[in-house]
This record gives structure tokens, C-alpha cells and sequence, in this order.
């Protein structure tokens, strides 16, 4: 089924967090992030735009905001990325020292065309803080087991193309590497402005 008319697979207790999009940016805090204790993220090694190992870990310390797609998406990835990054520059307008603690990661899907150059270059199109990774196959397989994110390359076209399904989800993590919430990507950018103004601090 064509990438763009396929309705998504989410992880049951990401979907359930949606509620809670687009909260007030000054709303205090909620006790406990909707995916606290949630078994999503962990150890990866991938590499960037510049062929260097990136691990999970090197992020200790920082925020994350996560989203795994791919660069010859058509529609899905390019929409989530933007608003994804007009979210964070909207929050690093209002708050510059909170939005500093935050590292945005774009992992790629499709490691047979998305070389570190190709994901370098999609990054750097949506923001010069998104950090683009990708890997051998049997490493992005390893980091989207690790993060619940589903994916299975389509049929590949007379002309030599294939899309790519996959979860669209962006997800926060905490300076631990814990799971907080997810971002309202599907809600625009000042949603996701308002979810991290409750979770960074």
C-alpha cells in the first residue's frame, strides 16, 4: 500500500499519550510523564554525517527527541521533521538555556540509500541541531527494535524506487535516556512547543 495512504502502527501507550498534546506552555508540570517506566529506547550504535559512531549514550545528560523515518519519504517524514524542528525553535525562542539541553535525532530507516552524507544533508535541510544518523541494516534494525518502531520496505517500482512504512512517532526522552511522552507532530509545531516546555527543565 502506498506510504502516504497507509494509516500508521503506533505503540499502544504512545498513542495513548496524544491526550495530552497541546497543553499550555505555562500548565505546571504533570506528576508523572504519561510514559514513565514505558520499554522504549536504549543502547544503539549508528553513525553521522560525518561516518562517526554515534551511541545512545553519548546523549547521557541531554534531552532527546527522536524520530525515526527516511529521506525519500514523500510526505510523512518531511512533515513530522519540519514541525518536529519549528516546535524546538519555537521553544529555544522562549526558553534559549532549556532548549540547549535538548539533542533532536533523526534516524533513518532505510539504510541502503540513506548514506551518513544523505541524512547529514536531510538534517541540515530542517535544522542545524537535528542530528541525522543511520547505520548497517543490522543496526537500525537494533535501534528501532530497542525503540518499538516498526518499518518494512514496500515494493520497489518499475523505475527502481520503494517506499519505506514505518511508525511515525517522535518521542521525548529524558537527561537518562528515560521515555517521557511523545511529540504532537500531527498538531502542529506550537504543540510541540508546549510538550517540551512541560517536560524540560
Amino acid at each position: 500500500m502506498p506510504h502516504q495512504n497507509r494509516k500508521f502502527r503506533w505503540v499502544p501507550i504512545a498513542a495513548a499519550a496524544l491526550a495530552l498534546a497541546g497543553c499550555d506552555a505555562a500548565q505546571a508540570p504533570a506528576a508523572e510523564p504519561p510514559l514513565a517506566g514505558a520499554d522504549i529506547g536504549g543502547p544503539f550504535e549508528l553513525v553521522n554525517k560525518d561516518g562517526e559512531t554515534v551511541r545512545w549514550s553519548d546523549f547521557d545528560g541531554r534531552y532527546r527527541m527522536v524520530y525515526f523515518g527516511f529521506t525519500f519519504c514523500p510526505d510523512i517524514c518531511p512533515t513530522d521533521t519540519q514541525r518536529m524542528m519549528q516546535g524546538h525553535r519555537i521553544f529555544a525562542e522562549k526558553s534559549p538555556e532549556l532548549a540547549a539541553k535538548i539533542a533532536p535525532i533523526f534516524i533513518s530507516v532505510d539504510p541502503e540509500r540513506d548514506t551518513p552524507q544523505v541524512v547529514g544533508e536531510f538534517a541540515a535541510a530542517f535544522s542545524p541541531d537535528l542530528i541525522g544518523l543511520t547505520g548497517t541494516p543490522e543496526q537500525v534494525k537494533q535501534a528501532a527494535s530497542n525503540f518499538r518502531v516498526f518499518y518494512s520496505r514496500g515494493e520497489t517500482t518499475p523505475g527502481g524506487g520503494y517506499l519505506v512504512d514505518h511508525s511515525n512517532i517522535v518521542y521525548m526522552f529524558g537527561p537518562k535516556g528515560e521515555p517521557l511522552a511523545t511529540l504532537p507532530t500531527d498538531l502542529g509545531a506550537e504543540a510541540v512547543a508546549a510538550e517540551l516546555a512541560k517536560w524540560v527543565s
